[in-house]
């Protein structure tokens, strides 16, 4: 069972951990986040993760192949194929820190990273958190 917190409409919400699994709304597959170190902080014998943990190739990993024409590469292969959309492989341009943190629990003087929080690709990808990662 989870750590969880509930809210005012009856949400759960609960902390991400490290290895959390994450989705991107134009991408093929799913993907772990990564902690390299960690904050100190630890929800059942796994790093807490904060709203600045959004760094590409570090904290968040690709999501497979992509397939939104607002990738350049996809939309260069795509165009190379007569027009048929040709995924190519992810590689995630996030340049904020996540949205949706627990303001009020903050780790290294970040807010905590929770199930609702998201981010954005620049590439028009929405990224989630399927899973919190707690097991």
């Amino acid at each position: 069972m989870s750590e969880e917190m509930q809210t005012k409409g009856g949400d759960q919400r609960s902390y991400v951990v490290a290895g959390a699994k994450l989705s991107c709304s134009q991408g093929d597959q799913t993907s772990i986040l990564k902690m390299p170190v960690s904050h100190g902080v630890y929800t059942k014998n796994k790093a807490q993760m904060n709203t600045m943990d959004y760094k590409p190739n570090i904290n968040i990993q690709p999501f497979g192949l992509c397939q939104t024409l607002a990738n350049p590469i996809v939309a260069a292969a795509t165009a190379a194929n007569n027009g048929v959309l040709k995924p190519m492989p992810c590689t995630p341009v996030i340049t904020m820190p996540w949205i949706n943190g627990k303001d009020d629990q903050l780790i290294e003087n970040h807010p905590a990273l929770i199930s609702q929080s998201i981010n954005m690709c620049m590439y028009c990808g929405t990224i989630k958190v399927e899973d919190d990662g707690q097991e």
